[in-house]
């Protein structure tokens, strides 16, 4: 007998019949997303300390930095994805404020965590790049679980594919404006039910991070320079983004351009990833040379 499931993953026999959005607690609707994005701020931290004991470090220190930018971290997550999404905010500003909806998009939060945690690092007189070759250790742990949140919103997801991970989401809980003409050419009709066929981005993004993880621990303790581990972590991440964005149907736009904003963040985050570590292995080699 058919079910009417929310979401299915359809090579490898996943089915969720009824996929929650939000839990309720004492009567009061609580969503999904936000909780999960809780929990990945929480691991954030709690990575960045138990890597900050790992390199000798005072945890604490992270601790308290982590305030900062995980404040810093929302407000520009926020305003990136509302600057890039002008068109739909300006109808309805105070849309501006609900967060239970989604919208945060994570290179704001890292450009505005990042600037926190060098204003911090400047008044305690610490080093900004020793630091944040801990916090970004943090920062992905954090990404790995985030996207997860996504999942549950039915949201940045890619166009239709027929993959291994093909993933099917009942059309009436998607957006209307992210179904590409693509998908909706490939609509799936099950016993009356219309579904679209996507790209579960949201999962090939958690798993690349993991990658992205597991190398950046290894790396920590190999590395030739403070601020290494972040160039890597600009480098192995943007790469990833930069692939993973070109499937995605819901991309922020350079206003009228046409442009990824995210793709175009994603190639200058490599090229300075790349640039940073030729040029300063190479200024340590002259340096040996010339002594």
């Amino acid at each position: 007998m058919y079910t009417n499931f929310s979401v299915r993953f359809i090579h490898l026999g996943i089915k969720i019949q009824n996929l929650p959005r939000t839990i309720h607690f004492f009567g009061f609707p609580i969503a999904i997303y936000g909780i999960i994005i809780g929990l990945s701020m929480l691991t954030a931290i709690l990575v960045a300390e138990w890597n900050a004991k790992r390199v000798g470090d005072a945890p604490e220190i992270y601790t308290d930095a982590a305030v900062y930018g995980l404040i810093f971290g929302v407000i520009g997550a926020r305003l990136y994805y509302v600057i890039f999404s002008w068109d739909y905010y300006k109808q309805d500003l105070i849309q501006i404020f609900n967060l239970r909806a989604g919208g945060l998009a994570i290179y704001g939060g890292i450009i505005f965590g990042l600037l926190a945690i060098y204003v911090y690092s400047r008044v305690k007189k610490l080093s900004f790049f020793r630091m944040v070759d801990t916090v970004c250790i943090g920062i992905v742990s954090g990404q790995i679980l985030g996207r997860w949140g996504n999942f549950f919103n039915c949201e940045a997801f890619g166009d239709y594919t027929d993959g291994l991970f093909a993933m099917q989401i009942r059309k009436d809980l998607v957006e209307p404006s992210v179904i590409s003409t693509n998908l909706q050419n490939n609509i799936k009709l099950v016993e009356g039910i219309e579904y679209i066929q996507v790209h579960p981005t949201f999962l090939y993004e958690s798993l690349w991070n993991i990658g992205v993880f597991c190398f950046l621990v290894w790396y920590t303790k190999r590395k030739k320079f403070d601020g290494e581990v972040l160039a890597f972590y600009f480098l192995l991440y943007g790469l990833g983004r930069f692939w993973i964005e070109g499937l995605r149907t819901d991309q922020l736009k350079f206003f009228s351009t046409g442009l990824a904003v995210s793709q175009c963040l994603s190639a200058l985050l490599c090229i300075l990833g790349i640039c940073a570590i030729l040029l300063i292995r190479k200024k340590q080699v002259n340096s040996k040379v010339a002594v």
